[in-house]
């Protein structure tokens, strides 16, 4: 799903998890949100651009008096997750012109902001997504709280179990690599903790909608591959 539209949620609007295929950058321009996604979960205002990488997953919470919010095509990844913006409305006055100018304008001001929450979903996610082999128990228990409790507040969280966070974290990473380095895909499979080739295949397939060796052989577009969906 391209975005490049500007959207109005109302207080209490809920977006379920759900992954996009592209890149883009949401600009706050009014109101705020809470998003929990897969470079952490923060608390939006406006002046606040929301980074989404290709394929990455997100839910969005809407309270207050709601927000406006300015979905802008990227063309190539940002590397942070937040960052902010001293002029959001003159972004916005650039798209409606043009987007390739709007894009120009949004990488030539924003700067990182480091504005992620910090409850324990936050850092099991921050775990989760720099450990691929982190034993969920062992954390649970240096953490003073019980594997349910765990899995039904992470859940509430961000909108998914902590196990499935993590075997799209490394399916994220296993993407990544394959469009950036030339190793063989059963080594990248073994550095990033698969069981095997045809398991790392399996993830990246599920994700991206196309196998790694299709991926790597045209530098793959993932404007070819399914629109966002729900996941769970």
């Amino acid at each position: 799903m391209h975005h490049s539209a500007f959207q109005t949620c109302t207080a209490g609007d809920r977006m379920e998890r759900h992954r996009h295929r592209d890149a883009y950058a949401a600009v706050v321009l009014a109101g705020g949100y809470v998003e929990a996604g897969d470079r952490g979960r923060f608390h939006a205002r406006p002046g606040q651009v929301l980074i989404h990488g290709s394929w990455e997953s997100h839910m969005d919470a809407f309270s207050g008096a709601g927000a406006r919010v300015l979905n802008l095509p990227l063309t190539a990844e940002i590397g942070f997750g937040v960052g902010v913006v001293a002029d959001p409305d003159a972004v916005a006055r650039a798209a409606e012109r043009d987007l390739a100018e709007a894009e120009a304008q949004l990488r030539g001001t924003i700067q990182p902001l480091d504005a992620a929450l910090d409850d324990w979903p936050d850092a099991l996610a921050e775990a989760l997504r720099r450990d691929q082999g982190l034993a969920l128990e062992g954390w649970a228990e240096a953490a003073g709280l019980t594997p349910a409790t765990v899995s039904r507040g992470f859940r509430q969280a961000f909108g998914t179990s902590p196990r499935r966070y993590r075997a799209e974290q490394r399916a994220l990473k296993a993407a990544a690599a394959i469009l950036r380095h030339d190793e063989t895909l059963a080594a990248l499979a073994a550095g990033l903790g698969f069981v095997d080739q045809a398991h790392m295949t399996r993830a990246v397939a599920a994700l991206t909608g196309a196998a790694p060796g299709r991926l790597r052989s045209s530098r793959y577009n993932p404007a070819r591959t399914p629109a966002a969906r729900q996941v769970a």
